[in-house]
């Protein structure tokens, strides 16, 4: 079919840049089996695919919840939301869960502790880091989060995270979801061990500040 074509038009064709030129070879293409069986459907689509010179732009997911940097705890006491966390204790870990049936890891536990409540935070540990506000473990009170590097503590960031259950006068407590020993939920004293990962507390609940 396009050796019949003017001279004129296949001059035309050269000078196409081949994303078009194949649009319309496919529309005479289309065009030309549809006059033979009749079909007019055939020119629409082909029509419809000539039209379409341009790929797609590719639209980037966007996440509509913005990044959490300030926890809102509302009329949530400290004490209510340890009261709770240590229901959840004998849990066992499971990396990336944030469920009781599965399992919880480090910050799983945080978040499905703290959604109890309806109050929304980071789901990962290393997201807390710049959260509300630092306090010094000297002031730490119950309710505070402690963080903690990773396991490789020579890498100071932010790795593992638990609650503090307990004020420095009383011994420092923290619970949380540790893939150590004992594979789960527990409260755990801050051990040697755990004040060689530690990085900070961050207070989230404005009544400690009283």
């Amino acid at each position: 079919m396009i050796r019949h074509l003017p001279k004129q038009t296949m001059q035309a064709f050269v000078r196409l840049p081949i994303m078009y030129l194949s649009r319309i070879l496919y529309c005479l293409a289309a065009l030309f089996i549809s006059c033979n069986q009749g079909n007019s459907a055939a020119v629409d689509n082909a029509i419809a695919e000539a039209g379409n010179t341009t790929a797609a732009p590719q639209v980037p997911v966007v996440n509509n919840q913005q990044p959490v940097t300030n926890i809102k705890t509302g009329n949530t006491t400290p004490q209510e939301l340890i009261t709770f966390a240590r229901t959840l204790t004998g849990i066992g870990y499971k990396y990336g869960s944030a469920s009781p049936d599965a399992g919880f890891d480090c910050s799983g536990f945080i978040t499905y502790t703290f959604n109890h409540f309806g109050i929304a935070v980071p789901r990962s540990s290393v997201d807390f880091t710049h959260v509300n506000r630092e306090v010094s473990l000297k002031n730490s009170k119950p309710g505070d989060l402690i963080l903690f590097t990773g396991t490789d503590s020579t890498v100071k960031t932010v790795g593992h995270m638990g609650i503090l259950t307990t004020t420095a006068l009383q011994g420092h407590q923290f619970i949380h979801a540790t893939s150590g020993k004992a594979y789960g939920v527990t409260e755990t004293p801050l051990n040697p061990y755990y004040q060689g990962r530690f990085i900070k507390v961050v207070r989230v609940f404005v009544q400690n500040d009283h």
